[in-house]
């Protein structure tokens, strides 16, 4: 039987950038970039544009290049350090050429799949940032309300994930609590070398109570199938470019997309050696994205 994810999945497919746009806020498509064999770009961008928020090398000119082509492109993350406003405006801040339109997150994701799947739920949120302008429509009970819960919904792994907080989720769990991960990135990187992220402990929580996890960011499904129909773009058009070969890279040609791995952020050789799949492409660093695009025209 198919997950509530996929189904959600197929859904958000069929009703296409309009549904989108009415619900995230999204802005369209604008079509695809001409003379290429590639229509429309996903890009990750934490490892691949950023690291703690300031630019890799020439990631900003290589943007600015996509842009000049008319190559429709969507910046697609599983951050939930802070809401899609506040990522616009640090990467305009470096000099990106993107707004809040051209940005989807775990988050977004998260709300509108809640309020299908699970409307009017009181959630427990494990999250380390604030989120809530991205989480419109859900209900969100305060940290000192020991009330019972309808979902525990696991963001992005921090301070907050402290052993009252994460044994509150699990009586939770115990007691019929939905489980819901906007992602199960075991790490990401920082100016300050890799950090443990909340992947770990989602599993930690599926087993211990024996739930499991509905993802809702990447890898899932879902979350690509909601880009896609963003750009107005089909799988087999569309390229995605991440620094995690399973999240990024692996899920997105699960689901038919061009899938480009890049040697930055969270990049390690041993993962890329032991994944379970061959990128499409691998590149040194989003700044030869140009380059690969042009050689395929």
């Amino acid at each position: 039987m198919a997950s509530a994810a996929c189904r959600f999945a197929g859904r958000l497919a069929r009703r296409g950038a309009g549904w989108l746009g009415q619900n995230l806020g999204l802005a369209g498509g604008c079509g695809y970039g001409r003379g290429m064999r590639i229509g429309a770009v996903l890009i990750d961008i934490d490892g691949v544009l950023t690291v703690s928020w300031r630019p890799l090398p020439g990631a900003v000119a290589a943007l600015r290049r996509l842009r000049a082509a008319g190559l429709p492109l969507t910046l697609v993350t599983n951050t939930t350090s802070r809401p899609r406003a506040s990522i616009a405006t640090a990467l305009a801040q470096a000099g990106f050429p993107v707004s809040a339109a051209d940005i989807l997150t775990a988050p977004a994701i998260a709300a509108a799949y809640l309020n299908e799947h699970h409307p009017g739920a009181r959630c427990q949120l494990l999250n380390s940032g604030q989120i809530t302008e991205d989480l419109a429509g859900v209900t969100i009970a305060r940290g000192d309300d020991l009330a019972p819960v309808d979902v525990v919904l696991v963001g992005g792994a921090g301070p907050e994930f402290s052993y009252q907080a994460l044994n509150q989720a699990f009586g939770h769990l115990q007691g019929g609590a939905r489980l819901v991960a906007m992602h199960r990135g075991m790490y990401w990187r920082t100016s300050d070398g890799l950090q443990l992220d909340s992947g770990a402990f989602v599993a930690g929580l599926e087993q211990a109570a024996g739930a499991e996890a509905e993802v809702v960011g990447k890898p899932a499904a879902a979350f690509f199938a909601t880009a896609l129909a963003h750009l107005g773009a089909a799988a087999a058009d569309t390229l995605m470019v991440g620094d995690d070969v399973e999240s990024d890279v692996l899920a997105a040609q699960r689901q038919g997309l061009t899938g480009v791995l890049v040697k930055t952020g969270k990049y390690l050789p041993s993962a890329h050696r032991h994944a379970s799949g061959t990128p499409d492409h691998v590149l040194e660093s989003f700044a030869d994205l140009p380059a690969l695009l042009e050689n395929s025209s």
